[in-house]
């Protein structure tokens, strides 16, 4: 079935460790470039560039 959201769940992977630690919904209609956030990071300490994945 279908969904009526065009919205989908998508992951921002740290670019040093290479672990998801943020989630977030993305219209993919509205916006088609990848996303990439500087956002810190619990395991590396430090405020990194989070690109955007998708969630498994």
């Amino acid at each position: 079935m279908a969904t009526k959201y065009k919205e989908k769940l998508i992951g921002f992977e740290c670019t040093t460790c290479k672990r998801i630690t943020y989630y977030s919904k993305k219209n993919k209609k509205t916006i088609k470039e990848k996303l990439q956030l500087s956002k810190f990071c619990k395991f590396c300490k430090k405020h990194t560039p989070h690109k955007e994945t998708k969630v498994k």
